[in-house]
């Protein structure tokens, strides 16, 4: 087994990655496998050396240990361009210059209905998409979407994955997703951003098949984006890893835990003089 931990270093690492790396982290120590650190660091506008040193030590501190040196997604921009590349050789990409404003006032328009939200937000109307696929070279410098309903048509048989965990409505064992169901609900993803480059769905495809992570245990905030991943995958002729997505940890207002929430740093409570075990005790692990 080989799982992974792939924050990135934006922020302090608050209760919620903490129980994540344990979990991901004693399920592969458990099975007598490997645990992965990934650092996500895409973003590089936002990225900081300061909070990987810091999401290191916290992590560290907790009793995790990883192989060095861990991959950073900045350091395999080659890898994520091929796969574009190849998705625009088959069709399935194509340019798209709508900010979400222009997305928001096209689906608040009358005849739209209400507006259907996708686990990338607001499942995008296709104002740019094509009649026909684009041709010539792949432009550079710009957004790329996923034509939907042309990937599904490529791959030809639905989505498929294996969940071992819970998705946000229970649901568990073998999980399918009709093409349908992936134009209507998911509808034309971003793969690549402008500003940075690969996006997240795209990316971290490449990485977990590059790892040969076999099991990604994640949040069930993530559970409906695996079904684009899972997309990814079968496009690109990748491996399917297992999938276990855990629940959320939040705070008194059953409200989910994101970086701002420096109340719950794990760096906090170190310096309050709070253990590891007791961060467990916390968490419920």
């Amino acid at each position: 087994m080989i799982t992974r931990f792939a924050p990135s270093p934006t922020g302090p690492l608050h209760l919620g990655h903490a129980y994540s790396a344990l979990l991901n982290h004693d399920r592969a120590k458990a099975a007598g496998g490997t645990f992965l650190l990934r650092v996500d660091d895409l973003d590089q506008s936002r990225a900081r050396p300061e909070w990987e040193a810091q999401l290191k030590d916290d992590l560290r501190w907790l009793g995790l240990d990883w192989p060095e040196p861990c991959r950073r997604e900045s350091e395999h921009l080659g890898a994520y361009e091929a796969a574009l590349d190849r998705l625009w050789e088959m069709g399935l990409l194509y340019p798209c210059h709508c900010t979400r404003r222009d997305i928001r006032e096209a689906l608040s328009a009358p005849q739209e209905g209400a507006p259907v939200t996708g686990p990338d937000g607001l499942v995008y109307p296709g104002t740019c998409r094509p009649a026909t696929p684009p041709t010539g070279p792949r432009p550079e410098d710009t957004t790329l979407r996923l034509d939907m309903a042309r990937a599904c048509a490529a791959l030809a048989r639905p989505v498929l994955f294996e969940e071992t965990g819970a998705g946000p409505d229970g649901q568990t064992g073998s999980i399918e997703t009709a093409a349908q169901e992936m134009i209507t609900s998911i509808g034309d993803v971003v793969l690549a951003r402008r500003d940075m480059g690969a996006a997240y769905h795209l990316a971290v495809v490449i990485d977990d098949a590059a790892q040969g992570v076999t099991e990604v245990i994640r949040g069930r905030d993530l559970f409906e984006a695996t079904r684009i991943h899972v997309l990814l995958q079968g496009l690109l002729e990748l491996p399917t890893p297992g999938y276990h997505h855990h629940r959320l940890i939040r705070d008194e207002t059953g409200k989910r835990l994101a970086k701002r929430d420096d109340a719950r740093a794990i760096a906090l409570y170190r310096s309050e003089g709070r253990t590891p075990q007791q961060l467990r005790d916390m968490v419920g692990l």
